[in-house]
């Protein structure tokens, strides 16, 4: 499978290569004429601000700027982001256009297809059920799947849930061996992804090393279904989107193929320099588990929050989700399900990230209650592209 086709269903782990683009479509050009800047409910300014305060509203600040430069100079036909203080208050952002053929808006904090952020959901349930007694991080896959997990050095009777949680099972990577537009037409049942990994053989020993799979998510997903006896999306939707009342967040039943509420198109293409194409329209299934959902800027922050701060796992459970292993050499590190990254003003903040095609979104938490989610509607093609999605999120955290 080409590797455009393999960002589609990767993570915020991904590292791209490749020359920056230096033309931009002229539909994205027209786009930098309606950039908007974010809209904030602020605390009253005392009459001596007001001078300061209207100089500061004529230009655009740091976050509002980085999504201008993905329109500008990376060619993304729209950017958003959301961004909460600590005090709680939330600003949102726009830049460039939501339909590349109309000019329309970006719909402020409009839903997008989030990708791999699915799998912190995930792993969210897999650890209630932890929590519950039902299900042991250090128990085999064959405890809960037995004899399913068979294949060239694939055992399940040697793969924990935990190294299925953490990248450290060692199971090939399915999205690797489907077609973009395989994988934008047809309706994949879990179990056929996972018997597409296994005509491969093992990327690993299970616990030698870390590598990102989505196939660990698949897994991870029907060990769920299996304890609960109910489909995975039922137990996201009570455990955790019901629960902390994310009104924009679903996963999509089967044959869905659009996105429900108002929502910038997303855009897509096979290699660098090719021309975009409209992938809106999707059937999101070759994701399940693994990347299947639908947010916004705004509930990913919720929901990220809402997990850091203890309302959705019992603090053992929290405390090993948090335990990370490095995950390649930029300061990324792997959790069960939960990425940290380092920020330029200290610290760390904690997340996901997820790309499929048409939208990327990265962001995340920080210990002390901010928080910042950046939605982009086409993968990046290059590293300055990559880069800049990421320094929009530090912007947005360190400002």
């Amino acid at each position: 499978m080409r590797a455009q086709t393999r960002q589609g269903l990767r993570s915020s782990t991904r590292q791209q290569g490749g020359r920056r683009r230096r033309a931009v479509s002229a539909a994205v050009a027209v786009a930098i004429g309606v950039m908007t800047l974010g809209t904030l409910a602020p605390p009253a300014a005392s009459a001596s601000d007001s001078a300061a305060s209207a100089a500061a509203a004529a230009r655009p600040d740091a976050v509002q700027q980085a999504l201008n430069t993905l329109v500008r100079d990376d060619g993304m036909p729209a950017a958003l982001a959301s961004v909460q203080d600590r005090d709680g208050r939330i600003r949102t952002y726009t830049a460039g256009v939501g339909d590349l053929t109309t000019g329309s808006k970006v719909p402020r904090d409009g839903q997008v297809r989030i990708g791999s952020n699915t799998k912190a959901f995930t792993a969210v349930v897999v650890l209630q059920l932890v929590g519950e007694g039902k299900i042991c991080l250090d128990a085999t896959v064959d405890t809960y799947l037995p004899g399913l997990v068979r294949g060239k050095g694939i055992d399940g009777r040697r793969i924990t849930v935990r190294q299925l949680l953490q990248h450290t099972s060692g199971l090939p990577e399915y999205g690797n061996h489907v077609d973009d537009d395989e994988i934008r037409n047809r309706y994949f049942e879990p179990r056929e992804l996972l018997d597409i990994a296994l005509r491969y053989k093992a990327d690993a020993a299970p616990g030698a090393k870390w590598g990102y799979s989505n196939t660990n998510y698949v897994l991870a997903g029907l060990i769920v279904q299996k304890v609960t006896g109910r489909p995975l999306a039922e137990e996201m939707d009570r455990r955790i989107i019901k629960r902390i009342g994310l009104r924009h967040t679903y996963f999509p039943t089967p044959g869905e193929m659009t996105i429900r509420e108002p929502h910038p198109h997303g855009y897509h293409r096979n290699l660098a320099n090719t021309p975009l194409r409209d992938f809106t329209e999707m059937d999101p299934s070759a994701g399940w588990a693994a990347g299947q959902l639908i947010s916004t800027n705004s509930d990913l922050n919720r929901f990220f929050t809402a997990l850091l701060a203890g309302r959705l796992l019992p603090a053992a459970q929290l405390a090993e989700m948090r335990t990370t292993v490095p995950a390649g050499t930029s300061g990324l590190r792997y959790g069960l399900g939960l990425t940290s990254r380092p920020l330029s003003c200290g610290g760390v903040y904690w997340g996901h990230g997820g790309d499929i095609a048409g939208y990327e979104t990265r962001g995340g938490v920080t210990d002390d209650g901010r928080a910042a989610n950046v939605a982009v509607t086409n993968i990046p093609t290059d590293e300055a592209a990559t880069q800049h999605v990421k320094d929009a999120v530090d912007r947005a955290l360190c400002g």
